[in-house]
């Protein structure tokens, strides 16, 4: 389909003119949709008349010059750079918008239905991995929230399922070993125990006020339910509660769909080892603190992964008191559909905010 120039009125990026700015503007969209270098005949017939070939090569290399684009190899074709790509981002970007049904998928994905808050973030992940074909974040804090209720069921073969329900409503599920020849009793006692205390005490309060009722021998729990309430609260231990929160990704085999090279697979690895490190975690979450909206950063912008050739589109995921209770995002090649990726993000930090609890 041919499309003219930019309005010569229009707001354009600082330095482009009309001419200048429709050139790459149809480069980077058409690098976005094919990941290949961009000639001048390609680009007139997209635009048609005015622009001939010569005129598009002569724009090209003053785009060039100016380090907004760059030629990959002998080839006549142009690819933007990381520059160039920021230049589209900030002025040239026309974003869609998800239809009413894309968010209803959203919405009916997300929802809890009793399922765990780890279960919910995953659930997230994957669905952003999917609807971008990229890879999928989802990072959620240290859990500060209260404990609404703390339960014990039983499930045989000296197994019993512990469920957490916080003051927020959501509910968190682990199972541990329980003392051979446990009677029903004991956990109805031990659950009994820790709700007495609990009292919308965070997790981490809990433990430190039941360890030193323990140590000093203050409790009226028998030997069993003893042994039941200790290892309901150490199965939490190395959690998020106690990391400082939990990055999710998924599909982080999408990464690797256009790798060619040993170099550009290093790359890969480097970023993968990077998403690993609590470092990066809490980084993502500085990135989006001061933001209320979805965030782009191209290449090296973001400080995280070096310059591996990535993108990051990250979203703060607030609750009904304005806190930030996790952030969202996707991280793909840079020539990811930035006007596709960036609604589905904002749309999914709105959802999982709402439904992360309302509590301030």
């Amino acid at each position: 389909m041919k499309r003219g120039l930019l309005p010569a009125k229009a707001a354009l990026p600082p330095g482009l003119d009309a001419r200048s700015a429709t050139i790459l503007r149809e480069i980077v969209e058409e690098y976005v949709a094919s990941g290949e270098p961009v000639g001048s005949r390609t680009l007139a017939r997209k635009l048609g008349q005015p622009l001939s070939s010569a005129t598009i090569r002569t724009v090209m290399a003053s785009l060039t010059e100016a380090g907004l684009l760059f030629s990959p190899h002998t080839s006549a074709g142009r690819l933007p750079t990381e520059k160039g790509l920021r230049l589209f981002v900030d002025g040239l970007l026309q974003f869609g918008s998800l239809s009413e049904d894309e968010q209803k998928v959203i919405g009916h994905s997300l929802e809890a239905r009793g399922r765990s808050l780890q279960d919910t973030l995953v659930e997230a992940s994957s669905l952003l991995a999917g609807m971008s074909d990229a890879a999928g974040l989802v990072v959620a804090p240290k859990g500060e929230g209260g404990i609404k209720h703390i339960e014990f069921v039983a499930l045989g073969s000296n197994r019993a399922l512990v469920i957490l329900m916080g003051s927020d409503g959501h509910v968190e599920n682990r199972v541990i070993e329980t003392p051979v020849g446990m009677p029903p009793s004991a956990l109805v006692e031990a659950a009994n125990y820790l709700n007495a205390r609990a009292m919308g005490a965070s997790l981490p309060d809990l433990r430190t006020r039941v360890s030193a009722e323990m140590k000093e021998d203050r409790t009226a729990l028998d030997g069993l339910a003893a042994e039941v309430v200790e290892s309901g609260l150490a199965i939490w231990n190395g959690g998020r509660e106690e990391s400082g929160g939990t990055l999710i990704v998924r599909g982080q085999s999408r990464l690797l769909a256009d790798v060619d090279g040993q170099e550009r697979l290093l790359a890969i690895q480097t970023l993968f080892d990077r998403l690993e490190a609590q470092e990066t975690m809490l980084r993502l979450l500085e990135l989006v603190d001061s933001s209320q909206g979805v965030r782009i950063f191209i290449g090296a912008e973001s400080g995280l992964f070096g310059a591996t050739g990535m993108s990051v589109v990250m979203a703060p995921a607030r609750n009904e008191a304005n806190r930030i209770v996790g952030a969202i995002g996707v991280i793909g090649p840079t020539r990811i559909n930035y006007g596709r990726v960036v609604p589905v993000v904002d749309y999914t930090a709105r959802i999982l905010g709402e439904l992360m609890g309302s509590t301030g």
